[in-house]
């Protein structure tokens, strides 16, 4: 897991990359873009509890609606979610110590 919290964290994201193995956690974010990257996501957006708000597969190049109750966006290779069983209405729990493992 990665965790993105700065502006500019958040501003790069998944940019320049050709693939990631596990999540880029965004907070705060209500809203995620494709503009520039090289593969396609799934984005769960959460609520402070962690409850998934909304998910959406994203192709490059495509701006996300504003999910004005979300606090943060967690995103994966798109059909991660679907293999990990992430729904709407599943609890995600971001713990920030496992950045580092």
């Amino acid at each position: 897991m990665e965790l993105a919290t700065t502006r500019r964290e958040r501003r790069r994201g998944l940019l320049g990359r050709d693939a990631i193995a596990g999540v880029l956690v965004l907070r705060p974010c209500r809203q995620v873009h494709t503009i520039g990257m090289r593969f396609p996501i799934d984005v769960a957006f959460c609520a402070r509890d962690g409850r998934v708000l909304r998910i959406v597969t994203m192709r490059e190049g495509r701006v996300s609606r504003i999910v004005w109750r979300a606090r943060f966006a967690v995103e994966a290779a798109a059909g991660s979610f679907d293999r990990w069983g992430v729904r709407r209405g599943t609890i995600l729990i971001v713990r920030e110590s496992a950045v580092d493992e």
